[in-house]
């Protein structure tokens, strides 16, 4: 498996889907949350207020590791399917980082994508979805970090990638941790 994490903007949706492209099958964390809002009723916001409410408060209610154990159980299935080159897209805490570690002992592998700063935050105000000004991601970075222990996944990334350049230098640099890790 290969856990992908990241600030927000770093690239790490460009990587994820890249690898799915390439064929591997991704479990994403974010999916969990919106499942768990549509089973309850809770309407999405544009501004994404209403999925970072709900991602906090479920953490609070259900433990820190409610997310993760939703995205063990699909692990297992895929894997009991014979798969075993799995993308996992969006540990956020320090919390899912050792549960997975736990889970699949030498079986995961975290790859951290980072950006210098000023870039990420750039990109981030072009989206063409969700884009933020730079207080609204500097909140963003600070409620993560703080609330979620975003921090935790990145400094204990297997491998880094600095995606500071282009597109096809992201994936040159992908495929390079790809091979170093036998990932196919």
């Amino acid at each position: 498996m290969l856990a992908i994490v990241g600030m927000s903007g770093s690239g790490k949706s460009v990587a994820v889907d890249y690898l799915t492209e390439k064929g591997y099958p991704k479990i994403y964390f974010g999916g969990m949350i919106y499942k768990e809002m549509e089973k309850r009723g809770i309407e999405r916001t544009e501004d994404g207020e209403s999925e970072k409410k709900f991602r906090e408060e479920i953490r609070e209610k259900e433990g820190k590791d409610w997310v993760v154990r939703q995205v063990i159980a699909e692990a297992k299935d895929l894997i009991a399917a014979g798969q075993k080159r799995i993308i996992l897209d969006g540990v956020y805490s320090w919390t899912e980082y050792k549960t997975l570690k736990h889970e699949f002992p030498g079986c995961i592998t975290f790859l951290a994508i980072v950006v210098d700063r000023k870039i990420r935050y750039e990109r981030i105000s072009k989206r063409a979805d969700r884009a933020f000004d730079a207080q609204a991601v500097r909140e963003r970075d600070r409620s993560e970090i703080e609330n979620l222990e975003k921090g935790g996944p990145i400094a204990g990334a297997d491998y880094y990638i600095l995606n500071n350049g282009s597109i096809s230098e992201l994936y040159q640099d992908i495929d390079k941790v790809l091979e170093e890790i036998e990932f196919d």
